[in-house]
């Protein structure tokens, strides 16, 4: 029993010890370099709050930002779950050759994250890329896809919305379990493939519509490669995340104190919009172990 213990001891040390190195060890000091002003040449000056108090009442950099940073999320995830669950219902039916087809649908989550994938959709999105090239064909003026604030956070939020892949294998696995006797008693009840798919299949699979919501919502709000490759925050900070206001206080201006305090704050918010979502799953996500559901 001993030397079990030592070999599973020795089978998990590489785990923990990149937990602690990698995780709790920054996670515990970027709580205390926040109340600090640290450039790291210096020694850390321990300063209280004041950088939480210049955050909420002095700097309207912070303010903008996060705002961008929840409009990005609210138009990223309603469309990235639908689409991807619309993706997932089609590609349940048996029909030939769908297993190509899945896995050409799961490609973009694998690339989509990577500078090169944003690169090229800088070049697509472009005053003369390819998008504009095809809708010249009709007639359309070019459109400054990148250079109005009024488009650029519509573009980056097509490559997000892009890349569904990882949500829609999770959908397909859930569609792939709902009982065809559901379906069944349904058809007998006269409904139709509409009312099926409201009444039966969304339903049976809110746990993983409440588990997609909570990865995909996490992601979002700290996405940093597409608005730092293909627009760098702009034009007038349209696309400047909070991620990105983060990254360039704490490495480019060096003011790591205050950039541990704006990660900190975007940790309380995720933190309080999971909660909030996992308060709310009481009213909407059925579990079919519940009595009469939820």
């Amino acid at each position: 029993m001993y030397e079990s213990r030592k070999l599973g001891s020795a089978y998990l040390s590489p785990f923990i010890i990149g937990l602690v190195l990698f995780t709790a060890f920054p996670f515990v000091s970027s709580f205390l370099m926040s109340f600090t002003n640290y450039d790291l040449m210096t020694t850390p000056d321990f300063i209280g709050l004041e950088n939480y108090q210049y955050m909420l009442f002095e700097d309207d950099v912070f303010w903008k930002s996060m705002s961008v940073t929840f409009m990005y999320v609210f138009l990223t995830i309603p469309v990235k779950l639908a689409f991807a669950l619309f993706i997932a219902f089609l590609l349940n039916f048996n029909l030939k050759g769908i297993g190509f087809f899945r896995t050409a649908y799961y490609i973009p989550s694998i690339l989509g994250s990577s500078i090169a994938i944003a690169v090229l959709w800088r070049a697509l999105f472009a005053i003369d890329g390819v998008l504009n090239q095809f809708l010249g064909f009709f007639g359309v003026d070019p459109i400054s896809w990148l250079g109005e604030p009024s488009f650029a956070l519509f573009t980056i939020t097509l490559l997000r919305a892009w890349q569904f892949g990882s949500a829609m294998v999770i959908f397909l696995a859930a569609l792939q379990n709902v009982p065809k006797s559901q379906y069944e008693a349904a058809m007998i009840d006269g409904a139709s493939k509409w009312q099926m798919f409201m009444k039966v299949t969304v339903p049976l699979i809110t746990p993983v519509i409440f588990f997609n919501f909570i990865m995909q919502t996490t992601q979002a709000f700290q996405e940093f490669t597409a608005p730092y490759v293909v627009t760098g925050g702009g034009p007038m900070k349209s696309t400047y995340l909070i991620s990105l206001y983060i990254y360039e206080t704490a490495f480019k201006f060096f003011d790591m104190g205050y950039g541990s305090a704006l990660a900190w704050s975007l940790f309380v918010v995720v933190a309080i919009f999971t909660a909030i979502t996992f308060r709310s799953s009481k009213y909407w996500v059925f579990y079919s172990g519940d009595k009469g559901g939820k």
